[in-house]
């Protein structure tokens, strides 16, 4: 028995926050997908079953508007749900990576396995047309509705709408290049509101200049207080298990996300898998890359891409060719001795974009660099190129010759840039790591900003791709290399 009025000295049970202006954005985005997958869906079944009843490649029958409006509905209902317990709609996937297609291929592949039993079993004469065509249009649907969707929230984000206000725990060190990476990848909205430091470190500001708003012992009096709808975690912002632990109980109920950087960088998810063993998460991380990257699968990859694009650019190269030779007169060809994997050396082809004596005129030029640290010379206003050249340059036409370098073995479609050997000259060891892979004519430098990245973010993403190769990447820098051509961003 307690005496009246006296409670048992117990942890206090959390109370429940009132969802944020995030958290309610979150939820319209998930309604709003869901309502899309819905339609995509309908369309899908119904058009599935136009093309069943019309399309002379299909065997003639009578039945097929009444066996679709049988079991349409129920289709449509088993997709949705499906999604739904797959975890399509999980705000922590939604926006960024490819979790969120990778759900949606496996829910329609859930779906159909599904609706192949249930007829099985049902003794249900269902068309195989329909259910071929049902698949083979709604699920390109469903993928290209994510990633317009996508688009369109990356664009509200960059213009401050949907933003998710941050708050980063740790030392100031470790919250300065969270935030810089945060701030780098705008495109996220991530909005950094304050760091958290530990109470060793009593600063007003990090040296980067974050605003220190709190203890990270007191994570969840300033969560509060700031509106935070996610606290990261960096090294630094607690001193064992348990004192996060205590953290996450405090921060329970507050609906506000929580997220951890290990300390490990550059790795991508791909090679990280994490596997619990008595409690304990433990990371288990994959050995580089570099070496798939030399193999068979990819040069395959090349020879097809470089040959298909051999011929479609075929016309332009030629338009291109004429144009150059009546400017001056000189030669069409710009080659260059260039570094290749394992430090070969090779001719790298481009069109000609600059005076023929350029490489004459560099020694005078030197204090035009744009960033005198970077191992590349790089000005925007290169006296040196010639008016067809700039235009060349812009759309990156000048390194269409290039495939002719794939073909020959040389360079690959995706990859490093290839160096120049007064550049590599100057490589650290580290930097050194670039030369285990075939140089590419694009990579993730190109789809990451060209010409506009410093030294160490170029090296940065190289070492990246050394390390953490696959084809479905290839074949995503690929993709959006050409929306970054086409937007001409950081070429010059």
């Amino acid at each position: 028995m307690h005496e009246a009025g006296v409670m048992p000295d117990v942890a206090s049970r959390p109370v429940a926050q009132p969802y944020t202006n995030r958290t309610r954005s979150v939820r319209a985005l998930q309604l709003g997908l869901g309502l899309g997958d819905l339609a995509f869906i309908v369309l899908a079944a119904v058009l599935a079953a136009v093309g069943r009843d019309r399309l002379t490649i299909f065997r003639a029958t009578e039945d097929i508007p009444e066996v679709a409006q049988a079991v349409g509905l129920w289709i449509v209902l088993g997709w949705m749900l499906v999604n739904l317990v797959i975890g399509t709609y999980r705000s922590t996937d939604l926006g960024v990576g490819t979790a969120e297609y990778g759900r949606v291929l496996g829910a329609a592949g859930m779906t159909a396995g599904l609706i192949g039993i249930m007829s099985y079993l049902a003794k249900f004469n269902l068309s195989r047309g329909f259910f071929v065509l049902l698949f083979v249009i709604g699920v390109p649907l469903l993928l290209l509705w994510r990633w317009s969707a996508r688009r369109v929230v990356h664009r509200l984000h960059l213009h401050g709408h949907l933003l998710t206000k941050v708050l980063i725990a740790g030392s100031a060190g470790h919250v300065d290049e969270v935030a810089a990476v945060l701030d780098r990848e705008s495109w996220l909205g991530y909005r950094i509101v304050g760091a958290l430091l530990p109470p060793s470190q009593q600063l007003t500001t990090t040296p980067r200049g974050v605003p220190v708003v709190g203890l990270s012992t007191d994570t969840a009096l300033a969560t509060r207080d700031h509106e935070a709808d996610l606290v990261v975690f960096t090294e630094g912002a607690f001193a064992s298990s348990t004192d996060f632990r205590r953290i996450a109980w405090d921060l329970e109920g507050h609906h506000v996300q929580m997220a951890v950087v290990p300390s490990l960088s550059d790795i991508s998810s791909g090679r990280i898998m994490m596997r619990p063993v008595g409690g304990l998460p433990l990371v288990h991380v994959e050995q580089p890359q570099s070496l798939g990257a030399s193999r068979g699968l990819k040069r395959l990859f090349d020879l097809v891409g470089a040959s298909a694009s051999l011929v479609l650019t075929l016309p332009l190269v030629a338009g291109v060719a004429i144009a150059i030779k009546l400017h001056d007169r000189g030669p069409v060809l710009f080659r260059q001795t260039r570094v290749g994997r394992d430090g070969n050396l090779f001719e790298c082809l481009k069109l000609r974009s600059m005076v023929v004596d350029a490489e004459a005129q560099l020694p005078g030029l030197t204090q035009l660099s744009d960033d005198p640290e970077h191992v590349l010379f790089k000005a925007q206003r290169d006296p040196r190129i010639t008016p067809v050249g700039r235009f060349i340059r812009r759309y990156s036409i000048d390194e269409l010759p290039q495939l002719w370098n794939v073909l020959a073995g040389d360079m690959s479609l995706v990859g490093p840039r290839p160096a120049l050997p007064a550049e590599v000259r100057r490589y650290s060891p580290d930097v050194q790591r670039r030369l285990h892979v075939r140089p590419g004519m694009t990579g993730l430098w190109q789809v990451s900003g060209r010409s506009d990245l410093s030294w160490a973010d170029t090296v940065r993403l190289d070492l990246y791709y050394v390390d953490n190769w696959s084809l479905v990447q290839d074949l995503s820098i690929v993709i959006k290399t050409l929306r970054a051509v086409l937007g001409s961003r950081g070429a010059y």
